[in-house]
């Protein structure tokens, strides 16, 4: 255990008290685990999965990581300079580190900044994954203004960043991964909607050097078919996304910086859309349809995480019995009674089996004896993040204050309360 996770919590504590502890402990991930070169998030704590954990360092972890550094400096549960300079060491890194037209690759070596590919063809930049990153960066800009070491690298990388290479000139697809080496095929999938890829297109739109056109947003993202969704679901009527919602990383890796209160386009209201997407996930373990021991409103939470299976992305329509603790967690601004009762439940009733050295397991069977070996930077980061915005909007407040943000935003026809009024 560490400062920041002396142990499990003890039973009995207060809300408040107990969302600290949690949080602090996830917080050890990125601060005590991370990479001794570069600062960096290392992809996982163990598990094999044809790479050296220790080595691949995550680049959108990274940027969830850089948030949640945030939180503990905010919180006083690291020192604030001390954060600041690990910041900036990352932000150094990456300038040096090997970059494809601005993009960064979904894996690199923590210690040299190489590309490790993230499948034999996929040996370029991931859009998204640096989509995660540069939103952690901006984020990390607006919370350090005094600071140049952080202010200039994180200005540079953005401005170096060339969403528009990612275009597909055959059909103006904005293109999830490039490579030099490895041409776009017609079997090659543009972005589109309903996932995770939300703030991609935002901080796409913002860029002040090498933008995409916002009909790109409307005519590919916006006409997935499984974009619109509108249909009700155990009473809760889900405005986008696939059938019963999807895993719900969906709902939090792009709104772990951009607000969805009140955050509207032509095509939904954002805060209805978490909320909905969080409730019928949890009414999905509760009615349970698969009959899976220990599943009931206090344990609920289907995302993608390890399994016993692998890694898998769980939903309602793909749930094999395996609960992740950041999916109902993470979701405390969008449902905080139903969100508090899970907590409480993975820490006082089951602590002894999921309690470890990040605070809360990655994933695990109730009805079952599996526990996941390793930790997730993917699944530790949004439950510090969350519990905070939940507690305080710290991490929307430093995001959506970044111009490049608004003008994004703006570009693509969103409306909200933190924008500028035409």
């Amino acid at each position: 255990m560490s400062e920041l996770n002396p142990g499990r919590p003890e039973k009995g504590l207060s809300d408040d008290a107990l969302r600290d502890a949690t949080a602090r402990a996830a917080l050890g991930y990125f601060w005590d685990f991370a990479h001794p070169a570069s600062g960096m998030a290392r992809e996982r704590s163990a598990g094999s999965f044809g790479y050296d954990t220790s080595a691949i360092v995550t680049t959108g972890g990274t940027g969830f990581g850089i948030m949640a550094l945030i939180v503990g400096a905010a919180r006083e549960w690291l020192p604030r300079d001390a954060v600041a300079d690990r910041i900036a060491r990352i932000a150094a890194f990456l300038e040096g580190a090997e970059a494809h037209h601005g993009i960064f690759p979904h894996f690199m070596d923590g210690a040299t900044g190489a590309t490790v590919p993230f499948t034999p063809t996929d040996d370029g930049g991931d859009l998204v994954e640096t989509a995660f990153l540069m939103a952690g960066l901006l984020t990390a800009r607006q919370a350090f203004p005094d600071r140049d070491d952080i202010v200039d690298p994180v200005n540079r990388l953005y401005r170096a960043a060339d969403w528009a290479a990612h275009v597909r000139e055959t059909d103006h697809g904005l293109m999830w991964h490039r490579s030099d080496h490895h041409p776009w095929t017609p079997k090659s999938l543009p972005i589109r909607g309903w996932n995770e890829c939300l703030i991609t297109f935002v901080l796409a739109a913002g860029s002040p050097t090498h933008p995409i056109d916002p009909a790109i947003y409307h005519d590919s993202w916006a006409r997935a078919e499984q974009f619109r969704n509108g249909h009700s679901y155990y009473g809760v009527r889900l405005p986008l996304g696939p059938e019963l919602g999807g895993p719900l990383f969906m709902a939090q890796y792009s709104f772990l910086g951009l607000d969805p209160n009140d955050l509207t386009d032509e095509y939904a209201d954002y805060g209805e859309q978490v909320r909905a997407h969080a409730l019928v996930n949890r009414a999905h373990c509760i009615a349970n349809p698969g009959g899976f021991e220990g599943y009931g409103p206090n344990c609920w939470g289907l995302t993608a995480s390890d399994s016993t299976i692998g890694y898998s992305a769980h939903s309602p329509t793909n749930d094999i019995g395996v609960i992740t603790p950041t999916a109902a967690v993470a979701s405390m601004p969008y449902v905080p009674a139903e969100s508090t009762a899970a907590l409480r439940h993975f820490v006082d009733d089951l602590g002894d089996r999921l309690w470890g050295p990040y605070g809360l397991v990655d994933a695990f069977e109730p009805g079952g004896d599996w526990i996941a070996p390793g930790t997730l930077a993917i699944d530790q980061a949004p439950i510090v993040v969350m519990l905070e915005n939940y507690r305080s909007r710290l991490i929307w407040d430093l995001f959506m204050s970044a111009p490049e943000v608004q003008t994004g935003l703006v570009r693509l026809g969103f409306h909200s309360p933190r924008l500028p009024v035409a």
